[in-house]
């Protein structure tokens, strides 16, 4: 297993799988080093995308592992590097969210990740955000 900064030769695969963002905003995540990778067997296996609340404040926007992958560990362990990465910089929080439908709140949960408010948005589920100190 190896995580490691997205790259632009992961460009066509990540446009093919990461369905949330256009083309432009990908291109500038990889070159802003906002998305990692991981990979087993040299082969990318997942992503995890994040950005800045309030412009000083990691914010996990997305986490992906293929669906032969998961229940594996592997989500634990990009959040894992993710958040030693952020601690790394100098940030001492991080934000993610979740649907209350989904099955990642409890996730992030086990992570140690603690939901401090949410909203509503439009007819979608109630959104969780989580908050961790590192």
């Amino acid at each position: 297993m190896r995580i490691k900064y997205a790259k632009r030769n992961d460009f066509s695969w990540l446009k093919e799988n990461e369905v949330h963002i256009s083309e432009d905003v990908l291109n500038r995540k990889i070159k802003n080093k906002e998305i990692y990778i991981i990979e087993e067997n040299s082969i990318i296996i997942g992503w995890l995308r994040y950005n800045y609340f309030w412009d000083n404040i990691p914010f996990l926007n997305m986490i992906y592992i293929l669906d032969e992958h998961r229940g594996k560990g592997y989500g634990r362990k990009l959040i894992e590097y993710w958040e030693i990465e952020m601690k790394i910089k100098g940030y001492s929080n991080v934000l993610t969210s979740t649907l209350s439908n989904e099955e990642a709140q409890h996730f992030y949960k086990r992570l140690g990740y603690n939901d401090i408010g949410g909203f509503k948005l439009f007819e979608e589920p109630y959104e969780i955000i989580f908050y961790k100190k590192l």
